[in-house]
């Protein structure tokens, strides 16, 4: 090898050295800050997010309650609706009973 190639290898290139960062304290005191800060930020933001999430939980509770009842109301009804149909049909029976009663009891007076 020649002398040139081996001073190349003896000595080390500046890509191949640490590079240390410059930073002063204020500079570092600076970024400490900004860090501090966003940290806080996502503490204040993953709080918000678990109160909206425990909030709409509960409007989701307070909304399924009424529709619980709803279904019950529904079913109550069609229950009430059955049994008025059923009612009207027997006025009915009775009604014509009662007219060929009436009608037997006029024939008779003749």
């Amino acid at each position: 090898m020649s002398e040139n190639m081996q001073a190349k290898l003896a000595e080390p290139e500046e890509s191949q050295t640490p590079r240390t960062l410059g930073l002063s304290m204020d500079e570092f005191a600076a970024l400490e800050e900004r860090i501090v800060r966003a940290v806080s930020l996502v503490r204040r933001e993953r709080q918000a997010r678990t109160a909206a999430e425990e909030r709409a939980n509960e409007l989701e509770a307070k909304l399924s309650a009424p529709n619980a009842e709803l279904a019950q109301l529904e079913a109550a009804l069609k229950e009430k609706e059955a049994e008025l149909a059923a009612l009207n049909a027997e006025r009915d029976q009775l009604r014509e009973r009662v007219e060929r009663i009436l009608a037997q009891l006029d024939s008779l007076e003749l």
